[in-house]
């Protein structure tokens, strides 16, 4: 399974920011859409992923007050991204490697989507109850052993 397969079933859906957003804008956009990145973009230039895990950094930072941040200032600069034919066992050892739970997907200098850990481990357990099925179909129509007879 590739990273196309998983984004033609999650859908286009993409939430962009640019980076001299005020966090508190962007933390808004991520609570009303109940999404756990923002990608930041300069034009049409990916420059950055913001994560709960920056907002909670900044949040500890400054005391429990977004006031006068701007997603520049907390963003992830250098996220890893993958592209659209990069196969979902790669995609896991990237997450788990660096530590990351969304990696935009970029096809030809242009962004397609995110991936999300969520989105990684659906696709296999759904894989793997596609085979389970398939391998209990296969069990219950396992033909008998017919008895050979000599004579």
């Amino acid at each position: 399974m590739k990273v196309r397969d998983i984004l033609r079933v999650k859908g286009g859906t993409l939430f962009t920011v640019a980076p001299e957003t005020p966090l508190q804008t962007a933390v808004l956009v991520m609570s009303e859409h109940d999404i756990g990145s923002l990608v930041v973009m300069e034009y049409d230039k990916l420059v950055g992923i913001l994560t709960f895990r920056e907002v909670i950094a900044a949040l500890a930072t400054h005391h429990g007050t977004l006031d006068g941040l701007h997603v520049k200032s907390v963003m992830n600069s250098k996220p890893i991204s993958c592209n659209m034919e990069t196969e979902i066992d790669e995609v896991r050892r990237m997450m788990l490697v660096d530590h990351t739970r969304y990696l935009p997907v970029i096809d030809q200098k242009m962004l397609m989507g995110v991936i999300s850990f969520y989105d990684v481990a659906k696709s296999v357990v759904e894989a793997q109850d596609f085979e389970n099925s398939m391998l209990k179909a296969y069990i219950r129509d396992w033909p008998e052993e017919t008895t050979k007879t000599n004579g």
